[in-house]
């Protein structure tokens, strides 16, 4: 496994981390306790040190799950990476989107950052997960409701009395960031990006670079499409919120098939999936310090943690690039 630092903290997240969204269950059609705390648990034998996870995640299970998963690790040997200010149980802030728990009773999710909350939102993280600390302390999206200063003045206030280490952003835009700069040294911004997903390219990654800011890149696989294992006519379970969303058309299922089809002799000749062929490839792009890779299970956690195994020559690069670039994908 690789080790890389932290924007400029002294803390070491493993390469490949482990994304904890999925075991929560929640839009991902449910998960089993104790294939997630096994996936941890091997994971983190592989040298996958670091976790990430969220309140939002399940509603609180997630972070229950990965407390237990880790309860028997010297908590110095794991850094916790976990979020704030994406509620289910308030209205208060701003209406994100409706969903509905692991029980298929309806929620509202919105987003809300104030101080109050936080605090409270941080001592309901640090009880689920048992630990006296968070490494990474990251708000979940940007609540327009309240003002950048007053969130990142709360983060600075738990950073002074130590139950968090570090403070990081999610989901922000670079101007984003310049204002709660202005307050508190960031050390990361946690954002979508894949093969599929390269928006942060542009804008995004030149700033981080610049600014010595850590890129925590999520969905590097693009939810499961880029393993290759979700065909034309997949069928997604009941709570899954992958139905229906634009990558898993039946087209762009189909042409994103396509192209991995294209790199299956290369991932055959270096002995490895094609999940640990991109994984490979993403936490190799500029400014990507980790990819957050999820396992609802101890096979693909493994799995996802021998990626950072694999070496991809500059030929190789090459040839994955060019063929992405011709990959198009229909976006209505």
């Amino acid at each position: 496994m690789e080790y890389r630092k932290l924007g400029q903290s002294d803390i070491n997240l493993s390469a490949i981390s482990f994304g904890a969204w999925a075991i929560g269950g929640w839009q991902w059609g449910g998960a089993d306790r104790q294939e997630a705390i096994a996936a941890i648990k091997i994971s983190f034998d592989a040298g996958v040190t670091s976790i990430d996870t969220a309140p939002a995640y399940g509603q609180g299970l997630s972070e229950e799950i990965v407390g237990e998963a880790i309860k028997d690790i010297p908590r110095d040997q794991v850094q916790i990476m976990t979020k704030f200010g994406l509620r289910w149980d308030t209205t208060k802030g701003e209406f994100f989107f409706s969903s509905k728990n692991n029980n298929g009773s309806p929620i509202q999710m919105h987003k809300y950052a104030g101080q109050k909350d936080i605090i409270k939102e941080c001592e309901d993280s640090l009880r689920r997960l048992g630990t006296d600390y968070i490494d990474l302390y990251q708000i979940h999206w940007h609540d327009n409701t309240t003002p950048i200063s007053e969130t990142m003045e709360t983060l600075l206030r738990l950073q002074e009395q130590g139950k968090i280490l570090e403070a990081g952003v999610c989901n922000y835009t670079p101007a984003q960031m310049e204002e709660a700069e202005q307050t508190i040294s960031l050390a990361s911004n946690q954002v979508p990006y894949s093969m599929l997903y390269r928006d942060i390219e542009s804008e995004l990654v030149p700033y981080c670079i610049q600014n010595k800011k850590s890129i925590i890149a999520y969905s590097p696989l693009q939810r499961g499409l880029l393993t290759g294992k979700i065909k034309p006519g997949h069928r997604f379970s009941v709570g899954d919120s992958r139905a229906g969303v634009r990558f898993y058309t039946q087209q762009n299922i189909q042409n994103t098939n396509d192209y991995l089809d294209q790199l299956r002799p290369m991932a055959g000749e270096k002995g490895v999936t094609l999940a640990q062929l991109v994984l490979r490839w993403t936490i190799d792009q500029p400014g990507i310090t980790v990819a957050l890779a999820g396992a609802r299970n101890a096979t693909q956690a493994l799995d996802n943690a021998k990626a950072a195994e694999v070496k991809l020559s500059k030929e190789d690069v090459w040839f994955i690039n060019s063929k992405l670039n011709e990959l198009e994908l229909v976006f209505e």
